[in-house]
């Protein structure tokens, strides 16, 4: 939170537990000379993780939240970047290009045309607890403007048994974690203004923003993509927020 940010303090840095859809359904403040990755346990220690799959950045790929996981009974989808150099070359070392193509996805918006495949690799021994596949993401990019062609490979590992989740699933998964930026925080930030908010005493910034992960999750509950809309749509009678909120 940026406008946070006084003479002597840093800003406050906020972590939060995200569904899919969009709506936060845990949040944490990160402690002052910190980081994200001791507070990744506390975060998840109030939810309920029988099941779930969870996706995280790659600084979260650390062997103690990976046991963390499957001792609460939930399976994981893990970057692996080369902040953990021997998992990842010893992934992206694999003989990818004699594997089978699992899935495989063409689509065109925003002036872009991007192709994805996804391959899928059984391992008898993964350095990481509970890892039994690893995952290569090829992603295609060509700017429909200039012409300009990227392409970029991601490794991932996941506890998930081969069998128990198909290519498709996979890459529903993996591309809605990367669907964060859309879903929170460019609604946090642009459409609520969080990084220009000046707001700066004592738990103040955290509840601001808890009651914007609130409006946002209730917004989205309703059915509705477009949060700045349906702001400006409640905003126009008093009566509805009441009634998202199930009061009148």
């Amino acid at each position: 939170m940026r406008g946070s940010r006084t003479a002597d303090l840093p800003a406050i840095a906020l972590l939060a537990a995200m569904d899919h859809t969009g709506s936060v359904l845990a949040q944490r403040q990160v402690a002052d000379k910190s980081n994200e990755i001791p507070a990744f346990r506390p975060l998840l220690d109030t939810l309920d993780l029988d099941g779930v799959v969870i996706t995280a950045d790659a600084l979260h790929t650390q062997h103690d939240h990976g046991a963390y996981l499957r001792e609460r009974g939930a399976h994981y989808l893990a970057v692996v970047k080369k902040n953990h150099p021997g998992l990842h070359q010893r992934i992206s070392r694999l003989p990818w290009r004699d594997i089978t193509l699992d899935h495989y996805d063409r689509t065109r918006a925003h002036h872009r045309e991007e192709i994805r495949r996804l391959k899928t690799a059984a391992f008898d021994h993964i350095d990481y607890p509970g890892a039994r596949q690893a995952l290569q993401v090829v992603r295609w990019r060509r700017e429909k403007t200039k012409g300009k062609l990227t392409i970029e490979r991601v490794h991932l590992i996941t506890s998930l048994e081969p069998g128990q989740a198909d290519g498709d699933q996979l890459a529903t998964w993996i591309r809605g974690h990367w669907g964060i930026e859309n879903l929170l925080h460019h609604v946090r930030d642009r459409t609520y203004s969080e990084d220009d908010s000046k707001i700066r005493t004592g738990h103040l910034p955290r509840t601001m923003d808890s009651l914007r992960n609130l409006a946002i999750g209730i917004h989205r509950q309703d059915g509705h993509t477009n949060i700045a809309a349906a702001l400006r749509h409640t905003g126009r009678d008093y009566h509805r927020p009441l009634s998202a909120l199930g009061l009148t």
